[in-house]
């Protein structure tokens, strides 16, 4: 029986033992490596004659997929997939899949943190407490102005499988909810019992802006400053999806200017971001490493998605969640 070669470019996980035992069983060679800040030469040699790659964060470019002798199947460990050349898989008959169902309640549980945070002036209420315990008394002096998180309009920017459970949470705080995405169908705009906008209808409107779409040509930095003097001086906004969705330098100016009361952030152009990274140091932007996704229940769901679409690639079934469609390679 032929023995099919799986190699992981990258991992966050503490190893991948479960994986190799899962697989032990099963005709294929499983290399686990760290390749995430390797040149492109180390690399392709360790990718070049795999069929199936598994990859986390490792930039697998057009370059990288010409070089790429045998593989059939990429699977993005992850919700997003703009790190994969797609266009470029396809061209060379090569399945991209990802995982997009693995940590929902995550990153919509993160948003909602950091709506929650922002709107109650989190961080204000942290330097009052300190200030409060130096002077023996309470002073809230420089925390105000708050305002009811109910009663409120909530802008969702992306209404996929993560903007669509942010919904419910919302309206579960009294919150009304405006909805801009283009690709939602009448059908499913129906069943969440809301009403896309055009974005330039919702953003003056809201008192609070969640991102939420997929990082690509269309929406990279979406939000720029236009966009964000839209908003009114009072309003918050959060970035749980892609960093590049936002063009950080103008949320920096507008969070410093008063163009919006104060931003949300999770995600980076860059990962992690550097010292002077723009968005540091600004009291009214909370910033979290990207940990969204993170819960000890996604991390094995994840692990167990991946190595169920491995399984169906060696029994000649297509994955669960295919990017592209491609024909047979060769």
């Amino acid at each position: 029986m032929k023995t099919t070669k799986i190699v992981v470019t990258d991992y966050i996980e503490p190893d991948l033992e479960w994986e190799r035992a899962q697989l032990a069983p099963l005709p294929v060679m499983f290399e686990a490596c760290q390749l995430k800040f390797s040149p492109q030469e180390e690399l392709l040699a360790r990718i070049g004659d795999a069929e199936v790659l598994v990859v986390n964060m490792v930039k697998i470019t057009r370059e990288v997929i010409q070089n790429l002798r045998s593989c059939k199947l990429i699977i993005r460990h992850g919700v997003g997939y703009d790190n994969i050349d797609v266009p470029a898989a396809t061209e060379h008959g090569i399945q991209v899949c990802y995982v997009p169902d693995y940590c929902r309640e995550e990153v919509a549980e993160q948003a909602m943190m950091l709506l929650l945070l922002c709107r109650r002036k989190f961080t204000r209420q942290q330097e009052a407490l300190e200030t409060s315990v130096a002077k023996g008394q309470w002073d809230f002096s420089t925390v105000g102005p708050i305002r009811r998180f109910s009663n409120t309009k909530a802008g969702i920017v992306g209404c996929g499988r993560i903007g669509s459970l942010v919904v419910g949470m919302l309206r579960g705080f009294g919150v009304e909810v405006l909805v801009h995405d283009p690709y939602l169908s009448d059908a499913r705009q129906a069943e969440l019992g809301i009403r896309c906008v055009a974005l330039e209808e919702l953003l003056p409107k809201a008192d609070m802006v969640t991102i939420h779409p997929a990082l690509n040509r269309e929406t990279q930095y979406m939000i720029g400053e236009r966009e964000l003097r839209m908003m009114k001086p009072t309003a918050i906004l959060v970035n749980t999806a892609r960093g590049a969705i936002v063009n950080a330098d103008a949320l920096a100016r507008a969070c410093r200017e008063g163009w919006i009361a104060g931003a949300g952030i999770d995600v980076f152009e860059k990962e992690p971001p550097e010292r002077n990274f723009v968005l540091r140091g600004i009291q009214n932007v909370i910033l979290t490493p990207h940990l969204a996704w993170y819960s000890e229940d996604a991390g094995v769901s994840i692990r167990e998605k991946i190595l169920e679409d491995i399984r169906r690639f060696l029994d000649g079934r297509p994955p669960r969640f295919p990017i592209n469609i491609v024909g047979a390679k060769g």
